[in-house]
């Protein structure tokens, strides 16, 4: 049954909570009943917020990397408790459940790079909330050979500080504002068992590599220009195009990014249509659910056929479209349009909620090996 309910969501399970992070205030908040986020006390949250990625992200690297004493360890006033050393262990071992999972698909990574920027900070009695943006960007080894130099994201986290007594803050939670794929740096979720819908209109992909040759004409002479659609992807992955308006929080972007760059490639709108979710349409003012559902759009295309299903995610090619259901529940939850492929035949994803630059196919099935996911030649 199809649901009349815009399914604009690009979801993400929120990040599980960090606690019991001790951080020092200065010496002349230390004796305040309600301190205040000094320069030197935000600076703190920010190095505290980038140790805490950085370490998630090393765990990803091949090779051996000692990245972790910097929050094992008591310097420059950061302390950490045992509470939140358990918490990101936890973490760090599910990355290396990824990183061991990467490897068996052919792919790992040898650098990374992450930094974290405070944006805001808002004190309210002994409770301090900061909003952070990470940056992080990894560096492809090159097993194949083909493989991009790098991929990057963009995310945003908030994070919560309590003062204690002795003039210290600590660190009591963490969660990801944006919606989408949990970035590769992120423990994998845990499935939620929800009960499936009763019909998916587009059948699942396969996800095992290699896949059978569905071979794509991407030259002169097709109905599409599918480089345009990569190059569109790829020049506002992070820095949107303001001709059109942005829907992140209002259940997510991607499937309005992704019907942008399809468009840019050539897809004509629709207008009118006899059909339930027969339209797609960007307007002035207004956009057909099509334009930015994300299983509007999967129906919109199988009931047009501007899109065929393909059985395997690693058949993409450039501008061909990638979804997920992170819970297997029936519907869908985040999409993706392929901006690169590499000879070896491994596609790349680039997408909004979080916006991402070329993430491979195996990078996503690693971090969600219990996801359903769905694949479409445009």
């Amino acid at each position: 049954m199809r649901s009349k309910t815009l399914s604009r969501r690009c979801s993400t399970v929120t990040a599980a909570a960090l606690s019991a992070l001790v951080l020092p205030l200065s010496a002349a908040h230390a004796a305040d009943t309600t301190p205040q986020a000094n320069r030197a006390a935000t600076d703190a949250f920010g190095r505290v917020a980038d140790a805490v990625f950085t370490d998630r992200t090393a765990a990803l690297l091949d090779g051996s990397h000692p990245a972790r004493t910097e929050l094992k360890a008591t310097t420059g006033g950061i302390r950490l408790s045992d509470a939140l050393t358990r918490t990101q262990n936890t973490a760090v071992s599910s990355l290396h459940g990824t990183r061991s999972r990467l490897a068996a698909l052919g792919e790992a990574y040898t650098a990374a790079d992450t930094d974290v920027t405070v944006n805001r900070t808002r004190v309210r009695g002994q409770r301090a909330t900061v909003w952070v943006t990470e940056t992080t960007t990894l560096t492809y080894k090159k097993i194949r050979g083909d493989e991009p130099d790098t991929t990057g994201f963009r995310a945003h986290h908030v994070l919560t500080f309590a003062a204690q007594p002795d003039g210290t803050w600590k660190l009591t939670g963490e969660r990801s504002t944006d919606r989408g794929p949990r970035q590769v740096n992120e423990p994998v979720p845990t499935v939620s068992g929800k009960t499936p819908m009763a019909a998916v209109d587009a059948p699942r992909a396969a996800t095992t590599y290699p896949a059978p040759a569905k071979p794509k004409n991407l030259g002169t002479g097709t109905t599409y220009n599918y480089a345009a659609m990569a190059a569109y992807a790829e020049k506002y992955w992070r820095n949107y195009n303001a001709a059109y308006r942005r829907f992140n929080s209002a259940g997510g972007d991607c499937t309005n990014y992704l019907s942008q760059s399809l468009k840019a490639g050539g897809w004509k709108p629709v207008t009118t249509s006899a059909q339930e979710y027969g339209t797609w349409y960007y307007g002035t003012s207004t956009e057909s659910d099509s334009w930015v559902g994300v299983n509007e759009w999967s129906w919109f295309t199988q009931t047009a056929k501007r899109t065929t299903p393909l059985a395997n995610v690693y058949q993409m090619n450039i501008g061909d479209v990638m979804q997920m259901d992170f819970n297997k529940d029936g519907s869908k939850d985040h999409s993706m349009i392929t901006s690169y492929r590499s000879s070896s035949g491994v596609p790349y994803v680039t997408y909004h909620d979080t916006d991402t630059y070329r993430r491979s196919v195996s990078s996503l099935i690693a971090s969600y090996p219990n996801s359903a996911y769905y694949a479409y030649r445009t």
